[in-house]
Order: C-alpha cells, then structure tokens, then sequence
C-alpha cells in the first residue's frame, strides 16, 4: 500500500477512536500541563503561593499551644501574663492574613490559568474542525462533538482549577502538619498517623477503581448529547413514522447507561467523606486518650495537646480533600482524554508550501480516477472524461451510481485513491484546497441558511455587491416579491428554518450561488424541493446563470437536462454511456431505460 492510500486510510477510520492506546489518569494530566504552554510559569507560581500561604497556616497551632501555656501558667501563679497573649495574638493575626492574602492571588492565578486553557483547547477545537477529513463527520455525531467543545471544555475549565488547588493545599497541610506534629511530639504523631493510614490505604484503592466509572460518564454524556442532536433535528421524520417509541427507548437505555455510570462514579467518590470523617474522628479519640496519660505523667503540657488537636484537624482533612480533589481530577482527566482523542484525529494535508493557483477558465478533465470511501470497497472504478470551458455536463444514474461521490473529489473533499483531476491542465493535487473551491459556486439538494439576515446569506463570504445586483438576482430565481412582503424585506432575520418553506430556502440557496462569480458551476439537484411552476422559472435563471460557465448537474429529472453538451451516465460507479440527449437515444442503451422509465411513471401518474 502506498503511503497516500495509507493517509487517507488513516483519514477515514471511525471518529473518536483512538489513534493509539487511551490515556491513563497520569499520562492524561501529564499532557495537559504540557499543553497549558506558556500558561505553565504562572501555574509554578499558583503551586509555590499555595505551598506559602499553606505552610503560614501551620505555624499558627504552635502559636496557640503558647497562648494555652502562658493561661495556664497564669491560673495556677494568679497573674496572667496579658501583654504576651496580645503579641502572640497579634502574630497569630498577622500569619492568617497574609496565609489569606496569598491564597487569594494564588486562587486568582489558578482561575486565569485554568480558563484561558480551557479557551485555548475550544479554539483548537474549533480550527480542527476544519482540518479534519470529511469523512469524519460522514460518521461522527455532531452531539457528540458538541459535547466535547462544550461540556467537557468546560468541565476542564471549572475542575482543574478546583482539583488543582484542592490538591495542592491538601498535600502541603498533609506533609506540613506532620512535619510539624512530628517536631512537637514523636509519640503522639506516631499516634495521630497510625489512626488515619488505614483510611488513606482504603481511599487509594477506591479512587483507583472509579477512574473507569468516571470515564464511562463522560462518553455515555457524549451518547446522549448526539441522540438528543440528532431526534430534535429529525422531529417532524420521527413524528410522522410514530418513530416517539424507538426513540424513547434509545434514550431510555443511554440514559439508564448514563445514570449507572454517574451513579458507580459519585457513589465510590461519596465514600470517601464519611469514611475520612470517621478516620478523623478516631484520631481525635487516640490522641485526646494518649495525650491524657502524657499529661498526667508531665511529658507533654496542655499546650501541646490543645496544638495536636488542631494538627490533628489539619492532617486528617487534607485527606478528605484529596478524596474529593482525586475525583474532580479523574473528570477532568476523562474530560481531556476525550478532547485530545478529537485533536489528535489525523489531519488533512499540509498545503502551506503549495504555491500552484490558478483563475480557471472551466476546462476539466478526469484521468482513470478510483476512489473507496472504505479501503478495499471501490465505489469508482476508472473514470475518466474531458470536459471543455463553457459545456454543460449533466452526471445521471441511478441512487447509488457514485454521482454526488464525483462531485466530492472534484471539489476535493474527499482525495482519489488513484488517478488524477485536473482543471485548465493543472492537477488539483497541486492546488490548494481552498483555490479549488474558489473555481466553483454550488448548490447542493439539502439546503444551507444560517442564523442572519437575508441579505447577509445571500452575500455569504463575498463583498461589494451591491443591492441592485442582488434584486436581480431574486426575481430571477422568483423569490424577490416574497422577500419584499417581509417585515424587514431583505434585512429580516431568519431566526430559524421553520420561518422558510423548503422551496423558498433553495430558492435563496440558489441566489446566493448566482451573485458567485466562480467559473464553474456545481449543481446537485437544486430543484427538488420547489413546486414544478418555480421549477420552470430557477430553470431559466440557471440557464442564465450556467452561460459562460463550466457546469455540471446532478439530475434525476432527465427531461431538465436535455439540451446539456454532455451527459455522463453512471452505474455502479463506472460510467457506462457518454454523449449528448440525442446520442444517447439513438444508441438505446442505459440512458434510453432510465429516460423511458421516467415518461411511463409520469403517463402512469
């Protein structure tokens, strides 16, 4: 196999599959902070503030276990030593404050990091769309990856900032307390630690288990998101084939997937609150019964117990807030998995260095083209034909025949396994995508408005065309006193399809491709959805619009295309007959069955 046929091999695999082995929870954190990129200084500094303003906070129970001895020895002599208590207040104040100064800017810090990260990832999924082969969204569901820009991005965005400083602060109040607890006293941290590892061994063994439920959650949400995509935009089908039941149900098992998904991941990462509570609480038991008897023989003071407690506190909660931090990562950890396994889908050629463009004239000539949507299966098998500036070209078949498919590589939308096209002699290998379309203004059998006003879909991507022009153009096509009864005539915005009949959005389809100035002209069936009176008066527009143009149409209405140069007949992805409407009568082959079939189903009707 070629490297080409490789590529594009590659290019045409399953959406969403992974090009290599899936991420674990490490390696997917791992390449998430190498893609912050220039963000990553600024995450060093939100870690160092945190270990800061962490660290201030563990000074404060040594603080307190010296106001408890200055009281204590105070009640017992009768003269407390109030001018101490207030300094050692003040300073108590001060290390809190600037511990909450700092957390502020560092939380700051992580909040700006995390968010522009997320932004950067939506962008760069937003340019991979259009850098992707078409023949991913053949069979991607656009829910899915709606879900992926949407609300995986933005559980990126909202739990790594959360996760990180969880994590962060809990794991320098984890190390530092017991730094601290083992400074001020051996036996009683070796009593604090002894009571709480068997609780941290128990929340390892559990977040390592739910890492699978949370990534299930994350790919079900994706499910669902494209099942509700593609009903919705498929209502009235559904609804007029009583579709509402099978509907239902394939929502009901996604859903039911979902909610056992989401169930198993927050019902394991639940346990770890009241597991840690508990853990704590026996901590506190030990270390209040130990501490007893230390005091009781003089080893340790009140002081030192009343510091121990709170340590206590402040080495038993980081291990709750690991539990919880451990679980906002894991999400954000399938979050990433399922965006990078969109960004790293493989990728349409690289045409920068591409220097070739040209200002077709309409000459274009086909030379024993092959092509397979799915290696191994060719759907076109040897094509070739040579069509001169200016002809008419009608492609006819029947469904199936490969005759939008010959439209596809033209444009190249999709790349021929084997042959060549070439326009004015120059191959469209050698041109860049974007200069290939440029030569063609198109309308396909489904048409495209978007959100806008009329006059801004008519004038789609183009400039300097003036209102006069575009008047023209629409009573050409017929549409031009239904634009004028508008509340807003061609300023009124189309808010959605429904506010348009089928007819009157191929009719502005259409338009929009007349006001082109391309060479040539692409037509695929650009009529069916208008009724046969609108259908003689687009006809003659089209004629006018074809004059002087290259142009090829797809037809089934084989009286449409009569006075065409050249009629191209497809079957079964080879071309079978060529010639013009006479021609190919007189020969009485293919073309003379399809022709003859349509004249008896419409003396039958």
């Amino acid at each position: 196999m070629s490297p080409d046929q490789e590529r594009r091999r590659g290019q045409r695999h399953a959406p969403g599959t992974p090009t290599e082995k899936p991420e674990n929870f490490r390696q997917a954190w791992s390449r998430l902070f190498r893609y912050m990129g220039r963000y990553r200084a600024w995450f060093v500094v939100a870690v160092i503030l945190a270990v800061m303003g962490t660290a201030l906070t563990l000074l404060g129970p040594n603080v307190l276990s010296d106001i408890t001895n200055i009281i204590k020895d105070g009640l017992l002599t009768g003269d407390i030593d109030l001018e101490g208590i207030a300094a050692l207040g003040f300073w108590l104040a001060a290390i809190y404050g600037i511990s909450a100064a700092i957390s502020l800017v560092q939380g700051l810090i992580m909040a700006t990091v995390a968010q522009r990260t997320a932004g950067s990832l939506r962008e760069d999924i937003s340019r991979k769309i259009d850098r992707v082969p078409l023949g991913y969204f053949d069979s991607a569901k656009s829910g899915d990856l709606m879900s992926r820009v949407t609300n995986d991005a933005d559980s990126l965005g909202q739990d790594t900032n959360r996760s990180v400083s969880t994590m962060i602060v809990a794991i320098t109040q984890f190390l530092g307390s017991l730094l601290m607890m083992m400074y001020t006293n051996l036996t009683l941290a070796g009593v604090a630690v002894g009571s709480t590892a068997f609780g941290f061994v128990l929340m390892v063994l559990i977040m390592s288990r739910s890492q699978k439920h949370f990534e299930a959650q994350q790919n079900h949400l994706g499910a669902m998101n494209g099942h509700i995509t593609e009903t919705y935009n498929s209502h009235s089908i559904v609804k007029s084939y009583n579709g509402d039941k099978r509907a239902k149900r394939e929502f009901d098992q996604i859903n039911e997937d979902l909610r056992h998904s989401g169930f198993m991941a927050m019902f394991m990462a639940g346990t770890m609150m009241p597991l840690m509570n508990f853990i704590g609480n026996f901590g506190y038991v030990m270390v209040c019964i130990v501490g007893a008897m230390m005091v009781l023989d003089g080893s340790v003071t009140i002081g030192t117990i009343v510091a121990f407690m709170i340590y206590i506190r402040l080495f038993t909660n980081p291990l709750q807030q690991m539990s919880q931090g451990l679980t906002v990562m894991q999400s954000v950890a399938a979050a990433s998995e399922r965006i990078f396994g969109f960004l790293d889908e493989p990728e349409l050629e690289d045409e920068s260095r591409k220097a070739g463009r040209i200002h077709a004239k309409g000459h274009v000539e086909f030379r024993d083209v092959r092509f397979s949507y799915v290696p191994g299966k060719e759907i076109i098998h040897g094509f070739s034909a040579d069509i001169k500036p200016g002809q008419k070209v009608a492609i006819v078949g029947p469904t199936g025949a490969g005759k939008t498919t010959m439209v596809n590589l033209l444009m190249r939308f999709y790349e021929v396994d084997s042959g060549d096209i070439l326009i004015d002699g120059v191959s469209v290998k050698d041109l860049t995508r974007e200069n290939v379309h440029e030569q063609f203004c198109m309308v396909l059998q489904d048409s495209w408005l978007f959100e806008g006003s009329i006059r801004e879909n008519l004038v789609y991507s183009r400039e300097g065309i003036s209102q006069e022009r575009i008047e023209e153009v629409c009573k050409a096509v017929g549409v031009h006193h239904f634009i004028t009864t508008l509340p807003e005539g061609y300023d009124t915005v189309i808010a959605d399809n429904d506010t348009l009949s089928a007819g009157q959005r191929q009719q502005l389809t259409i338009a929009r491709a007349m006001l082109d100035t391309s060479p040539m002209l692409i037509l695929d069936e650009a009529t069916s959805s208008v009724d046969t009176r609108t259908e003689q008066i687009i006809q003659q527009a089209m004629d006018s619009l074809a004059r002087e143009r290259t142009s090829f149409v797809i037809a089934h209405r084989l009286s449409t295309i009569r006075n065409s140069d050249l009629i191209i007949v497809m079957r079964n992805g080879s071309v079978v007959e060529q010639g013009t409407h006479d021609e190919l009568l007189a020969k009485g082959g293919f073309y003379q069955d399809l022709y003859d079939s349509q004249f008896e189903e419409t003396d039958m009707g």
